[in-house]
Protein backbone atom coordinates (compact mmCIF):
# COMPACT_ATOMS: atom_id res chain seq x y z
CA UNK A 1 0.00 0.00 0.00
CA UNK A 2 1.43 3.36 -0.99
CA UNK A 3 1.87 6.03 1.65
CA UNK A 4 -0.56 8.09 -0.44
CA UNK A 5 -3.19 5.31 -0.69
CA UNK A 6 -6.80 6.43 -0.41
CA UNK A 7 -9.12 5.67 2.49
CA UNK A 8 -11.29 3.68 0.10
CA UNK A 9 -8.37 1.36 -0.65
CA UNK A 10 -7.65 0.94 3.05
CA UNK A 11 -11.30 0.30 3.91
CA UNK A 12 -11.35 -2.47 1.33
CA UNK A 13 -8.24 -3.93 2.91
CA UNK A 14 -9.98 -3.95 6.29
CA UNK A 15 -12.78 -6.07 4.88
CA UNK A 16 -10.10 -8.57 3.86
CA UNK A 17 -8.54 -8.61 7.32
CA UNK A 18 -7.57 -11.97 8.76
CA UNK A 19 -10.19 -13.90 10.68
CA UNK A 20 -10.00 -14.17 14.44
CA UNK A 21 -8.41 -17.60 14.11
CA UNK A 22 -5.68 -16.59 11.68
CA UNK A 23 -5.02 -13.37 13.59
CA UNK A 24 -4.57 -15.43 16.74
CA UNK A 25 -2.01 -17.60 14.96
CA UNK A 26 0.03 -14.50 14.15
CA UNK A 27 0.12 -13.55 17.85
CA UNK A 28 1.91 -15.98 20.15
CA UNK A 29 1.22 -14.00 23.33
CA UNK A 30 -1.32 -11.70 24.89
CA UNK A 31 -2.73 -8.49 23.53
CA UNK A 32 -1.81 -5.69 25.94
CA UNK A 33 -3.91 -2.56 25.53
CA UNK A 34 -2.95 0.75 27.13
CA UNK A 35 -5.33 3.71 27.09
CA UNK A 36 -6.15 6.71 29.23
CA UNK A 37 -9.07 4.95 30.91
CA UNK A 38 -10.42 1.44 31.19
CA UNK A 39 -14.09 1.96 30.31
CA UNK A 40 -15.26 -1.50 31.38
CA UNK A 41 -14.50 -0.53 34.97
CA UNK A 42 -15.41 3.15 34.83
CA UNK A 43 -19.07 2.37 34.08
CA UNK A 44 -19.89 5.24 31.78
CA UNK A 45 -23.50 5.52 30.53
CA UNK A 46 -22.36 5.72 26.93
CA UNK A 47 -19.12 4.05 25.89
CA UNK A 48 -16.73 6.16 23.87
CA UNK A 49 -15.46 5.34 20.42
CA UNK A 50 -12.27 3.70 21.68
CA UNK A 51 -14.11 1.36 24.05
CA UNK A 52 -16.62 0.31 21.42
CA UNK A 53 -13.82 -0.34 18.94
CA UNK A 54 -11.44 -2.44 21.03
CA UNK A 55 -13.43 -4.27 23.71
CA UNK A 56 -14.72 -7.02 21.42
CA UNK A 57 -11.23 -7.64 20.07
CA UNK A 58 -9.75 -7.89 23.55
CA UNK A 59 -12.49 -10.26 24.73
CA UNK A 60 -11.86 -12.56 21.78
CA UNK A 61 -8.07 -12.33 21.86
CA UNK A 62 -7.63 -12.28 25.63
CA UNK A 63 -4.99 -10.22 27.37
CA UNK A 64 -4.49 -7.21 29.57
CA UNK A 65 -5.87 -3.65 29.60
CA UNK A 66 -4.01 -0.96 31.53
CA UNK A 67 -5.22 2.55 32.23
CA UNK A 68 -6.65 5.04 34.68
CA UNK A 69 -9.32 3.73 37.05
CA UNK A 70 -11.35 6.94 36.88
CA UNK A 71 -10.63 7.48 40.59
CA UNK A 72 -8.92 10.60 41.91
CA UNK A 73 -7.16 9.40 45.04
CA UNK A 74 -6.39 11.56 48.05
CA UNK A 75 -3.46 9.24 48.81
CA UNK A 76 -1.59 10.34 45.71
CA UNK A 77 0.10 8.30 43.01
CA UNK A 78 2.90 6.84 45.17
CA UNK A 79 0.64 4.43 47.04
CA UNK A 80 0.89 0.81 45.91
CA UNK A 81 -2.82 0.39 46.73
CA UNK A 82 -3.57 2.79 43.88
CA UNK A 83 -2.88 -0.04 41.40
CA UNK A 84 -5.76 -2.51 41.07
CA UNK A 85 -5.95 -5.79 39.17
CA UNK A 86 -9.20 -7.53 38.21
CA UNK A 87 -9.84 -10.49 35.93
CA UNK A 88 -13.01 -10.85 33.89
CA UNK A 89 -13.08 -13.81 31.58
CA UNK A 90 -9.93 -13.86 29.45
CA UNK A 91 -9.08 -10.23 30.22
CA UNK A 92 -7.10 -8.79 33.11
CA UNK A 93 -7.84 -5.14 33.87
CA UNK A 94 -5.08 -3.19 35.60
CA UNK A 95 -6.01 0.30 36.75
CA UNK A 96 -4.20 3.13 38.47
CA UNK A 97 -5.68 5.89 40.58
CA UNK A 98 -4.49 9.44 39.93
CA UNK A 99 -3.78 12.14 42.45
CA UNK A 100 -5.66 15.41 42.11
CA UNK A 101 -2.43 17.04 40.92
CA UNK A 102 -1.84 14.38 38.26
CA UNK A 103 -5.43 14.54 37.04
CA UNK A 104 -5.35 18.32 36.81
CA UNK A 105 -2.01 18.60 35.02
CA UNK A 106 -2.03 15.48 32.84
CA UNK A 107 -5.70 15.15 31.89
CA UNK A 108 -7.26 18.60 32.13
CA UNK A 109 -4.15 20.66 31.65
CA UNK A 110 -2.05 19.12 28.91
CA UNK A 111 -4.04 16.31 27.29
CA UNK A 112 -7.28 18.26 26.99
CA UNK A 113 -6.10 21.84 27.41
CA UNK A 114 -3.31 21.56 24.83
CA UNK A 115 -3.27 18.37 22.76
CA UNK A 116 -6.99 17.93 22.12
CA UNK A 117 -7.59 21.43 20.66
CA UNK A 118 -4.23 21.48 18.88
CA UNK A 119 -4.79 18.11 17.18
CA UNK A 120 -8.21 19.37 16.04
CA UNK A 121 -6.60 22.54 14.63
CA UNK A 122 -8.19 24.83 17.25
CA UNK A 123 -5.04 26.52 18.59
CA UNK A 124 -7.04 29.45 19.93
CA UNK A 125 -8.35 27.12 22.65
CA UNK A 126 -4.88 25.98 23.79
CA UNK A 127 -3.89 26.88 27.37
CA UNK A 128 -0.25 25.87 27.74
CA UNK A 129 1.65 25.59 31.02
CA UNK A 130 5.08 23.94 31.32
CA UNK A 131 4.04 22.39 34.65
CA UNK A 132 1.16 20.61 32.93
CA UNK A 133 3.56 19.29 30.28
CA UNK A 134 5.82 17.93 33.02
CA UNK A 135 2.89 16.27 34.78
CA UNK A 136 1.74 14.72 31.49
CA UNK A 137 5.16 13.13 31.10
CA UNK A 138 5.19 12.07 34.76
CA UNK A 139 1.88 10.20 34.41
CA UNK A 140 3.04 8.47 31.23
CA UNK A 141 6.22 7.41 33.06
CA UNK A 142 4.12 6.01 35.88
CA UNK A 143 2.04 3.98 33.42
CA UNK A 144 5.24 2.64 31.83
CA UNK A 145 6.57 1.66 35.27
CA UNK A 146 3.31 -0.12 36.09
CA UNK A 147 3.19 -2.02 32.79
CA UNK A 148 6.77 -3.21 32.52
CA UNK A 149 6.69 -5.91 35.27
CA UNK A 150 3.39 -7.23 33.90
CA UNK A 151 4.76 -8.01 30.44
CA UNK A 152 5.41 -11.59 29.34
CA UNK A 153 7.39 -12.99 26.42
CA UNK A 154 5.32 -12.89 23.25
CA UNK A 155 3.08 -10.01 24.36
CA UNK A 156 2.00 -7.40 21.80
CA UNK A 157 1.47 -3.86 23.11
CA UNK A 158 -1.14 -1.57 21.56
CA UNK A 159 -1.12 2.03 22.86
CA UNK A 160 -4.10 4.26 22.17
CA UNK A 161 -4.47 7.96 21.57
CA UNK A 162 -3.08 11.38 22.34
CA UNK A 163 -2.98 10.94 26.13
CA UNK A 164 -0.08 8.50 25.74
CA UNK A 165 2.15 9.87 23.02
CA UNK A 166 5.40 9.50 25.06
CA UNK A 167 4.63 5.95 26.17
CA UNK A 168 6.32 4.01 23.32
CA UNK A 169 9.64 5.70 23.97
CA UNK A 170 9.29 5.39 27.75
CA UNK A 171 8.66 1.65 27.42
CA UNK A 172 11.66 1.18 25.16
CA UNK A 173 13.82 3.14 27.61
CA UNK A 174 12.81 0.72 30.36
CA UNK A 175 13.83 -2.26 28.27
CA UNK A 176 10.52 -3.33 26.70
CA UNK A 177 11.28 -5.38 23.60
CA UNK A 178 7.73 -6.37 22.67
CA UNK A 179 6.14 -5.15 19.44
CA UNK A 180 4.50 -1.76 20.07
CA UNK A 181 1.69 -0.34 18.00
CA UNK A 182 0.24 3.13 18.47
CA UNK A 183 -3.12 4.29 17.14
CA UNK A 184 -4.23 7.93 17.08
CA UNK A 185 -8.01 8.26 17.20
CA UNK A 186 -7.96 12.04 16.70
CA UNK A 187 -6.90 13.95 13.60
CA UNK A 188 -3.26 14.96 13.20
CA UNK A 189 -2.78 18.55 11.99
CA UNK A 190 -0.24 20.24 9.76
CA UNK A 191 3.28 20.62 11.11
CA UNK A 192 2.84 24.40 11.31
CA UNK A 193 0.05 23.86 13.85
CA UNK A 194 2.14 21.44 15.92
CA UNK A 195 4.93 24.01 16.01
CA UNK A 196 2.72 26.49 17.88
CA UNK A 197 3.27 24.67 21.19
CA UNK A 198 6.95 23.94 21.98
CA UNK A 199 6.26 20.80 24.03
CA UNK A 200 4.35 18.98 21.28
CA UNK A 201 7.03 18.60 18.61
CA UNK A 202 9.19 16.34 20.82
CA UNK A 203 6.21 14.03 21.30
CA UNK A 204 6.44 13.18 17.61
CA UNK A 205 9.91 11.81 18.28
CA UNK A 206 8.66 9.86 21.30
CA UNK A 207 5.92 8.01 19.43
CA UNK A 208 8.41 6.95 16.76
CA UNK A 209 9.61 4.29 19.21
CA UNK A 210 6.56 2.27 18.11
CA UNK A 211 6.85 -0.27 15.32
CA UNK A 212 3.54 0.74 13.71
CA UNK A 213 1.67 4.05 13.98
CA UNK A 214 -1.93 4.04 12.77
CA UNK A 215 -4.23 6.89 11.73
CA UNK A 216 -7.86 7.37 10.74
CA UNK A 217 -7.21 8.97 7.34
CA UNK A 218 -4.51 9.38 4.74
CA UNK A 219 -4.38 13.13 5.43
CA UNK A 220 -3.56 12.45 9.09
CA UNK A 221 -0.81 10.04 8.04
CA UNK A 222 0.66 12.56 5.61
CA UNK A 223 0.58 15.32 8.22
CA UNK A 224 2.35 13.11 10.75
CA UNK A 225 5.02 12.06 8.26
CA UNK A 226 5.74 15.73 7.54
CA UNK A 227 5.90 16.49 11.26
CA UNK A 228 8.25 13.54 11.86
CA UNK A 229 10.52 14.86 9.15
CA UNK A 230 10.52 18.38 10.60
CA UNK A 231 10.69 17.68 14.34
CA UNK A 232 12.53 14.36 14.52
CA UNK A 233 14.62 14.34 11.35
CA UNK A 234 12.91 11.19 10.09
CA UNK A 235 13.26 10.30 6.42
CA UNK A 236 10.15 9.48 4.41
CA UNK A 237 10.39 6.47 2.14
CA UNK A 238 9.45 7.21 -1.44
CA UNK A 239 8.09 3.73 -2.11
CA UNK A 240 6.22 2.61 1.01
CA UNK A 241 4.58 4.06 4.16
CA UNK A 242 7.74 3.87 6.24
CA UNK A 243 9.78 6.42 8.18
CA UNK A 244 13.49 5.85 8.67
CA UNK A 245 14.33 7.20 12.11
CA UNK A 246 17.93 6.79 13.22
CA UNK A 247 18.61 3.15 12.47
CA UNK A 248 14.98 2.13 12.84
CA UNK A 249 12.11 1.70 10.38
CA UNK A 250 8.69 2.80 11.59
CA UNK A 251 5.70 1.75 9.51
CA UNK A 252 2.66 4.01 9.13
CA UNK A 253 -0.84 2.89 8.21
CA UNK A 254 -4.40 4.09 7.72
CA UNK A 255 -7.00 2.13 9.69
CA UNK A 256 -10.38 3.89 9.81
CA UNK A 257 -12.24 2.71 12.90
CA UNK A 258 -15.36 0.70 12.10
CA UNK A 259 -18.55 -0.33 13.90
CA UNK A 260 -20.40 -3.63 14.08
CA UNK A 261 -22.98 -2.71 11.46
CA UNK A 262 -25.33 -5.69 11.67
CA UNK A 263 -25.42 -5.72 15.45
CA UNK A 264 -26.12 -1.99 15.65
CA UNK A 265 -28.84 -2.26 12.99
CA UNK A 266 -30.56 -5.02 14.96
CA UNK A 267 -30.32 -3.03 18.18
CA UNK A 268 -31.79 0.04 16.47
CA UNK A 269 -34.73 -1.91 15.06
CA UNK A 270 -35.50 -3.41 18.45
CA UNK A 271 -35.07 -0.16 20.37
CA UNK A 272 -37.24 1.81 17.93
CA UNK A 273 -40.17 -0.33 19.05
CA UNK A 274 -39.33 0.19 22.73
CA UNK A 275 -40.95 2.59 25.19
CA UNK A 276 -38.36 5.40 25.03
CA UNK A 277 -38.45 5.68 21.22
CA UNK A 278 -42.24 5.35 21.17
CA UNK A 279 -42.61 8.19 23.67
CA UNK A 280 -40.35 10.34 21.52
CA UNK A 281 -42.33 9.45 18.40
CA UNK A 282 -45.63 10.30 20.09
CA UNK A 283 -44.29 13.66 21.22
CA UNK A 284 -43.26 14.53 17.66
CA UNK A 285 -46.58 13.76 16.04
CA UNK A 286 -46.21 14.50 12.35
CA UNK A 287 -42.95 16.44 12.79
CA UNK A 288 -39.71 15.27 11.17
CA UNK A 289 -36.95 14.57 13.67
CA UNK A 290 -33.47 16.01 13.15
CA UNK A 291 -31.05 14.28 15.52
CA UNK A 292 -27.63 15.32 16.84
CA UNK A 293 -25.64 13.09 19.22
CA UNK A 294 -22.41 14.50 20.63
CA UNK A 295 -20.35 15.16 23.68
CA UNK A 296 -20.40 18.80 24.74
CA UNK A 297 -17.08 19.65 23.11
CA UNK A 298 -15.74 22.68 21.19
CA UNK A 299 -14.68 20.43 18.30
CA UNK A 300 -18.25 19.24 17.63
CA UNK A 301 -19.45 22.50 16.07
CA UNK A 302 -22.56 22.76 18.26
CA UNK A 303 -22.86 26.56 18.19
CA UNK A 304 -22.38 26.56 14.43
CA UNK A 305 -25.01 23.81 14.16
CA UNK A 306 -27.58 25.90 15.99
CA UNK A 307 -26.72 28.84 13.74
CA UNK A 308 -27.48 26.59 10.77
CA UNK A 309 -30.79 25.53 12.32
CA UNK A 310 -31.71 29.18 12.84
CA UNK A 311 -31.00 29.91 9.19
CA UNK A 312 -33.18 26.95 8.19
CA UNK A 313 -36.21 28.45 9.90
CA UNK A 314 -35.39 31.95 8.64
CA UNK A 315 -34.89 30.98 5.00
CA UNK A 316 -37.43 28.16 4.85
CA UNK A 317 -40.28 29.06 7.21
CA UNK A 318 -42.32 26.17 5.83
CA UNK A 319 -40.33 23.86 8.13
CA UNK A 320 -41.49 25.65 11.26
CA UNK A 321 -43.77 23.32 13.24
CA UNK A 322 -42.86 20.54 10.78
CA UNK A 323 -39.33 19.74 12.01
CA UNK A 324 -37.45 19.85 15.30
CA UNK A 325 -33.87 19.16 16.35
CA UNK A 326 -33.20 16.84 19.28
CA UNK A 327 -29.63 17.63 20.28
CA UNK A 328 -28.06 15.43 22.92
CA UNK A 329 -24.86 17.13 24.09
CA UNK A 330 -23.60 15.07 27.02
CA UNK A 331 -21.59 17.06 29.54
CA UNK A 332 -17.87 16.47 29.23
CA UNK A 333 -14.67 17.79 30.82
CA UNK A 334 -16.38 20.45 32.89
CA UNK A 335 -13.10 20.98 34.76
CA UNK A 336 -11.72 22.56 31.56
CA UNK A 337 -12.54 26.28 31.18
CA UNK A 338 -13.31 26.15 27.45
CA UNK A 339 -15.90 23.41 28.04
CA UNK A 340 -17.65 25.41 30.77
CA UNK A 341 -17.71 28.43 28.48
CA UNK A 342 -19.20 26.32 25.68
CA UNK A 343 -21.94 25.04 27.99
CA UNK A 344 -22.94 28.59 28.88
CA UNK A 345 -22.85 29.75 25.24
CA UNK A 346 -24.87 26.74 24.04
CA UNK A 347 -27.54 27.26 26.69
CA UNK A 348 -27.78 30.90 25.67
CA UNK A 349 -28.02 30.10 21.95
CA UNK A 350 -30.64 27.40 22.56
CA UNK A 351 -32.77 29.72 24.69
CA UNK A 352 -32.58 32.47 22.10
CA UNK A 353 -33.54 30.10 19.26
CA UNK A 354 -36.53 28.68 21.10
CA UNK A 355 -37.67 32.08 22.33
CA UNK A 356 -37.60 33.57 18.84
CA UNK A 357 -39.12 30.72 16.82
CA UNK A 358 -40.96 28.59 19.37
CA UNK A 359 -44.71 28.29 19.79
CA UNK A 360 -46.74 27.20 22.83
CA UNK A 361 -47.05 23.71 21.31
CA UNK A 362 -43.77 23.50 19.36
CA UNK A 363 -40.09 24.17 19.90
CA UNK A 364 -37.46 24.11 17.15
CA UNK A 365 -34.87 22.65 19.53
CA UNK A 366 -34.83 20.12 22.32
CA UNK A 367 -31.45 20.25 24.07
CA UNK A 368 -30.33 17.58 26.54
CA UNK A 369 -27.04 17.54 28.43
CA UNK A 370 -27.33 13.95 29.70
CA UNK A 371 -25.85 10.94 27.93
CA UNK A 372 -28.29 8.18 26.99
CA UNK A 373 -27.89 4.44 26.85
CA UNK A 374 -26.42 3.30 23.53
CA UNK A 375 -29.42 1.06 22.74
CA UNK A 376 -31.87 3.91 23.39
CA UNK A 377 -29.90 6.26 21.14
CA UNK A 378 -29.91 3.61 18.41
CA UNK A 379 -33.71 3.63 18.46
CA UNK A 380 -33.78 7.43 18.25
CA UNK A 381 -31.47 7.24 15.22
CA UNK A 382 -33.88 4.93 13.43
CA UNK A 383 -36.72 7.41 13.97
CA UNK A 384 -34.76 10.42 12.74
CA UNK A 385 -35.43 11.76 9.26
CA UNK A 386 -32.07 13.59 9.39
CA UNK A 387 -28.84 12.70 11.18
CA UNK A 388 -26.95 15.96 11.75
CA UNK A 389 -23.23 15.32 12.32
CA UNK A 390 -21.23 18.53 11.82
CA UNK A 391 -17.99 18.54 13.82
CA UNK A 392 -15.49 21.29 13.03
CA UNK A 393 -12.94 18.47 12.76
CA UNK A 394 -13.05 14.85 13.86
CA UNK A 395 -10.77 11.86 13.64
CA UNK A 396 -13.54 9.59 12.37
CA UNK A 397 -16.95 10.08 14.06
CA UNK A 398 -18.64 6.76 14.70
CA UNK A 399 -22.01 8.47 15.29
CA UNK A 400 -22.24 9.06 11.54
CA UNK A 401 -21.65 5.36 10.85
CA UNK A 402 -24.12 4.34 13.55
CA UNK A 403 -26.79 6.58 12.06
CA UNK A 404 -26.39 4.85 8.70
CA UNK A 405 -26.52 1.40 10.30
CA UNK A 406 -29.65 2.31 12.30
CA UNK A 407 -31.85 3.22 9.33
CA UNK A 408 -34.87 1.32 8.07
CA UNK A 409 -33.85 0.18 4.56
CA UNK A 410 -37.40 0.71 3.32
CA UNK A 411 -37.63 4.32 4.48
CA UNK A 412 -34.18 5.59 5.50
CA UNK A 413 -33.23 9.02 6.73
CA UNK A 414 -30.57 11.34 5.35
CA UNK A 415 -27.11 11.91 6.81
CA UNK A 416 -25.85 15.51 6.84
CA UNK A 417 -22.13 15.27 7.55
CA UNK A 418 -19.23 17.65 8.01
CA UNK A 419 -16.67 17.27 5.27
CA UNK A 420 -14.02 17.70 7.99
CA UNK A 421 -14.97 14.48 9.79
CA UNK A 422 -12.74 11.53 8.97
CA UNK A 423 -15.86 9.54 8.12
CA UNK A 424 -16.66 11.90 5.22
CA UNK A 425 -14.11 10.18 2.97
CA UNK A 426 -15.89 6.86 3.43
CA UNK A 427 -19.46 8.22 3.66
CA UNK A 428 -19.33 10.45 0.61
CA UNK A 429 -22.96 9.67 -0.33
CA UNK A 430 -24.05 11.82 2.62
CA UNK A 431 -24.90 15.50 2.18
CA UNK A 432 -21.48 16.98 2.96
CA UNK A 433 -21.30 20.47 4.44
CA UNK A 434 -18.82 23.01 5.72
CA UNK A 435 -19.68 23.16 9.44
CA UNK A 436 -18.50 26.77 9.65
CA UNK A 437 -21.15 27.90 7.13
CA UNK A 438 -24.69 28.26 8.58
CA UNK A 439 -26.11 28.85 5.10
CA UNK A 440 -24.69 25.56 3.82
CA UNK A 441 -26.05 23.69 6.85
CA UNK A 442 -29.49 25.26 6.36
CA UNK A 443 -29.52 24.37 2.67
CA UNK A 444 -28.54 20.76 3.42
CA UNK A 445 -31.23 20.45 6.09
CA UNK A 446 -33.84 21.82 3.69
CA UNK A 447 -32.76 19.36 1.03
CA UNK A 448 -32.68 16.43 3.46
CA UNK A 449 -36.10 17.16 4.96
CA UNK A 450 -37.69 17.38 1.53
CA UNK A 451 -35.81 14.54 -0.16
CA UNK A 452 -37.92 11.96 -1.97
CA UNK A 453 -37.80 8.37 -0.80
CA UNK A 454 -36.14 7.10 -3.98
CA UNK A 455 -33.13 9.38 -3.52
CA UNK A 456 -33.00 8.67 0.19
CA UNK A 457 -32.88 4.95 -0.45
CA UNK A 458 -30.20 5.28 -3.14
CA UNK A 459 -27.99 7.40 -0.89
CA UNK A 460 -28.49 5.10 2.08
CA UNK A 461 -27.65 2.00 0.05
CA UNK A 462 -24.39 3.58 -1.08
CA UNK A 463 -23.57 4.54 2.52
CA UNK A 464 -24.43 1.12 3.87
CA UNK A 465 -22.33 -0.64 1.25
CA UNK A 466 -19.32 1.43 2.31
CA UNK A 467 -19.68 -0.04 5.82
CA UNK A 468 -20.81 -3.59 5.03
CA UNK A 469 -18.35 -6.38 5.70
CA UNK A 470 -16.25 -4.46 8.19
CA UNK A 471 -16.48 -4.25 11.97
CA UNK A 472 -14.57 -3.11 15.01
CA UNK A 473 -13.20 -6.64 15.20
CA UNK A 474 -11.87 -6.68 11.62
CA UNK A 475 -10.43 -3.19 12.24
CA UNK A 476 -8.47 -4.41 15.25
CA UNK A 477 -7.37 -7.58 13.51
CA UNK A 478 -6.12 -5.58 10.53
CA UNK A 479 -4.06 -3.34 12.81
CA UNK A 480 -2.56 -6.25 14.72
CA UNK A 481 -1.76 -8.11 11.50
CA UNK A 482 0.03 -5.01 10.20
CA UNK A 483 1.88 -4.68 13.51
CA UNK A 484 3.10 -8.27 13.25
CA UNK A 485 4.40 -7.61 9.73
CA UNK A 486 6.03 -4.35 10.83
CA UNK A 487 7.81 -6.13 13.66
CA UNK A 488 9.04 -8.83 11.31
CA UNK A 489 10.41 -6.15 9.00
CA UNK A 490 12.07 -4.43 11.95
CA UNK A 491 13.76 -7.68 12.99
CA UNK A 492 15.01 -8.16 9.44
CA UNK A 493 16.35 -4.60 9.46
CA UNK A 494 18.15 -5.33 12.72
CA UNK A 495 19.91 -8.30 11.16
CA UNK A 496 21.12 -6.09 8.32
CA UNK A 497 22.36 -3.40 10.68
CA UNK A 498 19.59 -0.87 10.22
CA UNK A 499 18.69 -1.09 13.91
CA UNK A 500 20.93 -1.02 16.93
CA UNK A 501 20.76 -1.62 20.64
CA UNK A 502 20.27 1.62 22.52
CA UNK A 503 23.27 2.82 24.47
CA UNK A 504 22.98 3.77 28.14
CA UNK A 505 23.08 7.46 27.17
CA UNK A 506 20.33 6.96 24.58
CA UNK A 507 18.17 5.08 27.09
CA UNK A 508 18.59 7.90 29.59
CA UNK A 509 17.68 10.48 26.94
CA UNK A 510 14.62 8.47 25.98
CA UNK A 511 13.63 8.17 29.62
CA UNK A 512 13.92 11.89 30.29
CA UNK A 513 12.91 13.31 26.92
CA UNK A 514 11.87 16.94 26.44
CA UNK A 515 10.62 17.30 29.99
CA UNK A 516 13.96 16.62 31.67
CA UNK A 517 14.49 20.37 31.86
CA UNK A 518 10.92 20.89 33.08
CA UNK A 519 10.92 18.63 36.15
CA UNK A 520 11.72 21.53 38.43
CA UNK A 521 8.45 23.13 37.35
CA UNK A 522 6.60 20.40 39.25
CA UNK A 523 7.93 21.83 42.49
CA UNK A 524 6.25 25.23 41.93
Amino acid sequence: MSIWASEQDTSAALREAPSGTSAAKEMTGRLVLVSNRVPALVGEAQAGGLAVAVEELLRQQGGLWLGWSGVISARGSKEKEAVRRQVRGAVEYVTLDFSRKDYSGYYNGFANGVLWPLLHTLPELVTFDQRDAATYYHVNARLADALLPLLRPGDVIWVHDYHLLPLPRLLRARGARAPIGFFLHTPFPKADVIELVPAVGPLVRDVLAADLIGFQTTQDLQNFAAAAERFAGAKISSSEPVLEFGRRRVRLGVFPVEINVDAFAAAAAQSAAGPAAQRLSASLGAQSLILGIDRLDPTKGLLQRLAGLRRLFERYPEWRRRATLLQIAALSRQDVASYRALKAALDCAAGSLNAEFGEPDWLPLRLLSRAGQRETIAGFMRLARVGLVTPLRDGMNLVAKEYVAAQDPRDPGVLVLSRFAGAAKQLDAALLVNPHDPEEIAEALHRALGMEQEERRARWQALYQSLAGSSSLTWGQAFLSALTRARTEAASSARTGLMHKASAAERRQARLGYWADQQAALQH
